[in-house]
This record gives structure tokens, C-alpha cells and sequence, in this order.
């Protein structure tokens, strides 16, 4: 069987999806194929969000912002989408899911570091669920 392959959507790539990312990169390792995109992608990703990866171990500050290809859509089994409302393609028979999170972008690092561990809850739930399909 191949192994599934998750997406993490949001505008600007460079903040939540990317910490999501970097969660499931840890928790699942190589069981799953990680994705990351934004529809409208910074150059960089938010350094906040990388120091508050950092202070759980996970070093995120190789990731780069992709724009978001229809490619990566229909080639991914799960979408989750965090607020990017309309920009994201919608394929049949894909799983999508819908992250309600606060935007990292511009916070302290005390909110960061809550939608972090809010990030990680959730990860740990989808690794859970893909693991026992």
C-alpha cells in the first residue's frame, strides 16, 4: 500500500500549514508524504513560527512557501485547509478538512505558541486516523 499523502493549505504558507507540516514530518516520519502550499505565498516563512517550532525541537527554517498547484491537490489524499477559504481546488473523493486557526502572522510568540500546540493536537489526531485506515 502507498503511504497517504496530506496537504496543509493556508494563504501565505508560512506560518501555520508550515508548522503543521513540520509537526506531521515529526510525529508521523515516514509513514506519510507531507505537503505544504499557499495560495498567495510569502517569500519567507514567519520567523516566529519557526522559534516556536525551535522551542519544541522541530526545525522548520529549511521550508520554503509554495504556491498552491492543482497538481498538489489531486495528488494528495487529505487537504486540510486553514482559512483559505475559496482559493483551494476541490477534487471529488478527496478528504478535505478545515482548521480553524489563528493566523500566526504578526503575533508575540505567546499566541504562536498556542496555535503550535493547537497544530499539534490536531496532527496527532490525523496521524492517528491515517494510521489505523
Amino acid at each position: 500500500m502507498s503511504k497517504p499523502s496530506v496537504l496543509f493549505v493556508c494563504v501565505h504558507n508560512a506560518g501555520r500549514s508550515q508548522m503543521a507540516a513540520g509537526w506531521l514530518r515529526h510525529l508521523a516520519g515516514d509513514t506519510v508524504e507531507v505537503r505544504s502550499a499557499g495560495s498567495a505565498p510569502r517569500d519567507q516563512i514567519n520567523p516566529v513560527a519557526v522559534e516556536a517550532m525551535a522551542e519544541v525541537g522541530i526545525d522548520i527554517t529549511g521550508a520554503v512557501p509554495q504556491l498552491l498547484e492543482t497538481e498538489a491537490v489531486q495528488d494528495s489524499d487529505v487537504i486540510v485547509t486553514m482559512g483559505c477559504g475559496d482559493a483551494c481546488p476541490i477534487f471529488p473523493g478527496k478528504r478535505y478538512e478545515d482548521w480553524e486557526l489563528t493566523d500566526p502572522a504578526g503575533q508575540p510568540i505567546e499566541v504562536v505558541r498556542q496555535v503550535r500546540d493547537q497544530i499539534r493536537e490536531r496532527v496527532e489526531k490525523l496521524v492517528g486516523e491515517l494510521q489505523a485506515s
